[in-house]
């Protein structure tokens, strides 16, 4: 509360914070400042605990959803995209259930982070591993899409399902040895001291990894892509935007705006108020988590927007799996009548 005269300005002592350039607080703000030793509330209350819930509990049996349909695409296409595709997703299945159901469900709402170190030092890692590989496969995608369209010809001589598989493999081990040293992130709920030189070299590499350098490669590589199809239609008629390159750009573009606010939370937290004291930044990590771990639901939504051939195999998928119940259903001697399944993909359809 601030402070009304002088008189009441004597007779109230408050303690001032030390502020990194040694320089007092000014007579007017002395009261908006005052030391806070006890951890900040969480205003948020049970808001995160049923948002989490609702998210992996329509996210997690999409994803899976999607993990068939486009594991069936790749396999009758054979296009890298697909796999790339089907990697991302996968990616995102583990972060959900590593993340979301282990991190945020069981270790903060059940347990109430009442978890041995060991334990949550070791569940560390295979979250921001899995954080590492559902951002850099998305980089694989971007690269793939940037060389089909500005280097077509070498992109026909050099891919091959093999060559994906082998480039996906490398990107999930290195996200896996990336994740060992965030064994020694300091939780940020429980961050109380200043931050040391490794809290702050964890944290900055954590930025650089998963957004600042990802995002730098999907702006450059997007804007050749765009510079080339507008290069395209000034030499010809106006070409189409590839059903791969809109859902490459809605890919990146969703994750640049839903993990932004995460990354600045983070930089403040660490340079200007940290969440253990400051209330609001306690409630900005909070909602920018909950919008950073939307990205892995909402593709499923992209991916049926944009193409019409995953639509038809995300049907066909369900027709199939409800086939077997329809017919285990029916009374014994009665015979089913012969459905007809739909044939491959439409000539010319692609994703």
């Amino acid at each position: 509360m601030r402070l009304a005269g002088q008189e009441k300005a004597g007779q109230l002592q408050v303690t001032l914070p030390f502020t990194p350039n040694g320089s007092g607080l000014s007579q007017e703000f002395e009261g908006d400042w005052p030391e806070m030793p006890e951890r900040s509330p969480c205003v948020a209350g049970v808001i995160p605990v049923i948002y989490y819930s609702v998210l992996l509990g329509l996210g997690l049996p999409v994803n899976l959803l999607t993990t068939v349909a486009l594991a069936r695409l790749a396999a009758r296409t054979r296009k890298p995209s697909y796999y790339y595709l089907l990697a991302l997703t996968a990616s995102d299945i583990i972060t959900q259930v590593v993340i979301v159901f282990v991190g945020f469900l069981l270790q903060g709402a059940v347990l109430a982070r009442k978890v041995p170190q060991a334990v949550v030092r070791a569940a560390n890692v295979l979250e921001f591993a899995a954080n590492h590989a559902s951002v850099w496969i998305a980089v694989l995608l971007t690269v793939d899409r940037y060389s089909a369209l500005c280097h077509p010809l070498h992109h026909r001589a050099t891919s091959s399902p093999g060559r994906t598989r082998r480039a996906i493999a490398a990107v999930l081990g290195a996200a896996l040895l990336t994740g060992i040293p965030f064994y020694w992130w300091m939780d940020v709920w429980r961050d109380e001291d200043p931050p040391s030189t490794l809290d702050e070299v964890l944290k900055w590499a954590h930025c650089l990894i998963v957004y600042f350098i990802p995002c730098a490669v999907f702006l450059v590589a997007n804007s050749a892509i765009v510079c080339q199809l507008q290069r395209r239609g000034q030499s010809g008629p106006r070409p189409r935007v590839g059903k791969s390159t809109a859902i490459l750009l809605g890919v990146t573009t969703l994750f640049a705006l839903l993990w932004a606010p995460r990354i600045f939370v983070m930089l403040y937290h660490l340079y200007v108020a940290p969440v253990y004291r400051d209330w609001r930044v306690h409630l900005a990590l909070d909602v920018a988590n909950m919008a950073a771990m939307l990205n892995t639901a909402v593709n499923f939504g992209l991916y049926s927007f944009v193409s019409k051939t995953f639509r038809a195999t995300v049907q066909e998928v369900i027709h199939d799996a409800h086939l077997p119940c329809t017919l285990g259903s029916q009374p014994a001697g009665m015979v089913a009548e012969p459905v007809l399944k739909p044939a491959g993909l439409p000539r010319g359809a692609e994703l």
